[in-house]
């Protein structure tokens, strides 16, 4: 294999070992795609404490502000961060990287819990969908039963127009949260007249078995404009001050969302004059719907409060970060200069999948994301790691390298592009450090082994599920994430029931418990997370569809929303129902005792 100077690979090995080349007109049209990187911006990654000399004078800016001056070495306390070196003679000026290399890892980690798909985990008091309260209730109840870890769904922000993205891993923004997570009923001020009529109305949509994202942001929406119009003037500057911190990446944010709900979902449909974030255009409409703009930028500070009031529960929070964006999305739109038009992140075809999978996601350039010294990648994972918690990093062998199909083709006719080096795996490290927060790679199907040891070398953990392991959990590494299965694939009452039961999946489970045909579904589960808990690994959590002796998963790749409500059948038991479900008890029982064992 050869990668050229764009970082295009000429083909690829497949699941079963043989070589696929890349089509050269794709490869033509990758470059096309990229533009010339010409010489590049460099970037320096140094560990801290490096005192190299350097070439020459340079000029050294700290990332956060602090004047270093002309210096002609690394100074040894350089604190860790992505800071500015420019040389003295006019050279390129280069992104210098002060990152320890290694992930924050506990070394005696070994955190069991569960995993929530927080829209569908609803209690009696949601508004139609489950919000950061119910979060806050599944960690006091996992903390109560003695567990210390809760790992969620994306909680990336929608579009917050109709209609509203049901897919998690389809987000307008990454950098920003989902408004749909507010609980309305814990806002300040929401005694306010016609909010508790529109709470009864969203409660009225729990008799609903599928979560209806459109009417519960309506009722929500609408009861939030209410508190909003009654603000007070302690609130306003609360707020102002909140936006002043955030500075323009919130205020990118927020037009775009103000400008949405003017023109439509995707700015690719707006107005030509709208379509650049810089544009005059949007800077004179931000002024024109400056009430709407500081209205969504409100929306962002709620739910940073009600997050952390979960974070004071107790339980780590592990959050998950998708691996791209809608297009027409937020982020799309204010990081357009980084990311390829005419392509989508996918997957080759595959065993698994053997048509291959398109995403629908812009990748980004690889040169262009480098030449800004990985500020949003530094950017998006910062809002991802709360402190003290963890995060998933979905499809984590994108760090290395991201499989790229053109608009109109098929998987097969995709290549593979690569990043520079291991420089993204620094920036990880770096931000996990920061944080104190653990990182999970989701490393499930082909990563090339190479990229498996620097993500072993960097502290992240791998991901070991009982459907694709032929060895028990017992022997399983620590530096991983057990689990029975994911969102994607077939739940454990899926698997017994043999609804949902491919054969090499359910010859792994009968492998570590037997046969499962006609044994109650509690049994099984608790058996199996007995085994998961036993498991050396850093982090053992169930899922919540496993707890509850659930037969669907979640979502079903290649499915479309006419065939199945994917992201959105709501749990059948109610989140403060929990503690009295004897299935659920029985199985974290036997988790929490296998983890004792």
């Amino acid at each position: 294999m050869t990668t050229d100077a764009w970082g295009i690979d000429d083909g690829w090995e497949d699941t079963e070992g043989r070589w696929q080349a890349a089509s050269p007109a794709t490869i033509a049209a990758i470059r096309t795609a990229m533009g010339d990187p010409g010489p590049g911006r460099p970037t320096w990654v140094v560990r801290p404490g490096a005192d190299d000399t350097l070439l020459g004078r340079c000029h050294l800016l700290l990332e956060d502000g602090a004047d270093r001056g002309e210096v002609d070495r690394l100074p040894p306390d350089l604190p860790l961060g992505i800071h500015h070196l420019a040389p003295m003679d006019g050279g390129l000026a280069m992104s210098l990287v002060v990152s320890p290399g290694r992930c924050h890892l506990p070394a005696d980690l070994r955190s069991w819990g569960i995993t929530a798909q927080v829209p569908c985990a609803r209690s009696s008091q949601s508004w139609g969908i489950g919000d950061l309260a119910d979060v806050r209730a599944l960690a006091t109840w996992v903390r109560d039963l003695g567990g210390d870890a809760v790992a969620l769904s994306p909680l990336h922000a929608p579009t917050p127009v109709h209609p509203i993205a049901a897919s998690p891993y389809y987000p307008s923004s990454r950098r920003w949260r989902s408004p749909l997570l507010i609980r309305v009923d814990e806002v300040a001020g929401a005694t306010v007249p016609g909010v508790a009529t529109l709470g009864a109305r969203a409660r009225a949509l729990l008799t609903e078995p599928v979560v209806d994202r459109d009417r519960c942001w309506d009722l929500q929406r609408t009861a939030l404009e209410h508190i909003w119009s009654a603000r007070t003037d302690a609130d306003r500057a609360r707020l102002e001050v909140w936006r002043a911190e955030q500075g323009d990446a919130l205020e990118g944010w927020a037009r775009f969302c103000a400008l949405a709900e003017q023109h439509g979902s995707s700015w690719r449909r707006w107005p030509p004059e709208l379509s650049h974030p810089g544009g005059p255009a949007v800077g004179r409409a931000a002024v024109a719907a400056v009430d709407r703009v500081a209205f969504h930028a409100w929306l962002q500070l709620l739910v940073e409060g009600q997050l952390e009031d979960v974070r004071r529960v107790g339980p780590r929070l592990v959050l998950d970060l998708a691996v791209g964006v809608d297009p027409g999305g937020a982020d799309a739109w204010l990081w357009q200069d980084l990311l390829a038009d005419g392509f989508s992140v996918g997957a080759p075809p595959d065993a698994f999948v053997p048509e291959g999978q398109t995403w629908g996601l812009p990748p980004w350039v690889p040169w262009r994301l480098r030449d800004v010294g990985y500020r949003p990648l530094a950017d998006l994972l910062q809002a991802s790691l709360v402190a003290g918690g963890g995060l998933r990093i979905d499809h984590v062998m994108g760090l290395s390298r991201l499989f790229w199909v053109p608009d109109g083709g098929s998987p097969a006719d995709g290549a593979y592009v690569r990043f520079a080096g291991r420089e993204l795996l620094d920036i990880v490290a770096l931000e996990s450090a920061r944080a104190g927060a653990v990182v999970v790679g989701e490393d499930l199907g082909t990563v090339e082994p190479a990229f498996r040891d620097e993500l072993r070398a960097t502290g992240i953990l791998s991901t070991r599920l009982v459907w694709f392991e032929h060895d028990p959990p017992e022997v399983w590494p620590s530096q991983a994430l057990a689990m029975v299965t994911t969102h994607d694939l077939p739940t454990l009452a899926g698997m017994g029931s043999g609804t949902d039961s491919p054969a090499e999946m359910r010859a792994n489970l009968e492998r570590l418990v037997g046969p499962v045909a006609g044994r109650p579904a509690a049994e099984v589960s608790a058996e199996v997370h007995r085994h998961l808990g036993r498991s050396p690994a850093a982090f053992a959590l169930a899922t919540l569809e496993d707890v509850l002796g659930v037969v669907e998963r979640p979502n079903v790749p290649g499915t479309t929303i006419e065939e199945r409500s994917n992201w959105s059948v709501a749990l059948p038991t109610s989140v403060d129902e929990l503690p009295d479900h004897a299935g659920a008890r029985r199985t974290l029982r036997a988790l929490a005792d296998g983890r004792d064992d």
